[in-house]
């Protein structure tokens, strides 16, 4: 089977339906979705949360930081954007958009470990997504399934 047509196994399933309850209570709402193709991708999105309708684009199917930006700058009118792709890109715009004067506990734990599912929160210092660049977040909330639901950590 490909990469691309992977998909998700009970365990991660579980997770995705952890991760969207908590994003739910969170309370954040999409002006946009913008997610990979990828199977495990949109069966997360799916799973996580229902009923979202997102662009599906090729260029963030396992796309670095550089790319990821690119497709962020064409958010248009979005105030907030659900970005889901895959790792190492994700966890890298993290690095890429986040100076070291704003590194803080969340940060050290995104750079420690940014699996499957993860629920990253950044507040930008733009007003358009045609600025977007380095160094200019703050990371203000990050959660992992295993943070939620101990048993979804990694396998002993």
């Amino acid at each position: 089977m490909r990469d691309f047509d992977r998909g998700l196994n009970e365990r991660g399933r579980r997770g995705a339906r952890l991760i969207g309850q908590h994003i739910r209570d969170h309370g954040v709402k999409w002006g946009a979705v913008v997610a990979s193709p990828a199977a495990r991708v949109v069966q997360t999105l799916d799973e996580a949360l229902p009923g979202v309708e997102g662009r599906y684009d090729k260029r963030v199917y396992l796309a670095d930081a550089d790319t990821l930006l690119d497709v962020l700058r064409e958010a248009g009118e979005a105030d907030t954007v659900l970005l889901a792709g895959h790792n190492p890109g994700l966890q890298d715009v993290l690095f890429a958009l986040i100076p070291p004067e704003h590194e803080n506990d969340l940060f050290d734990e995104a750079s420690v470990k940014f699996p499957t599912a993860t629920f990253a929160v950044l507040e930008l210092a733009i007003d358009d997504w045609s600025a977007l660049g380095k160094d200019i977040g703050k990371l203000v909330h990050f959660a992992r399934p295993r943070d939620l639901d101990p048993t979804l950590g990694p396998e002993a």
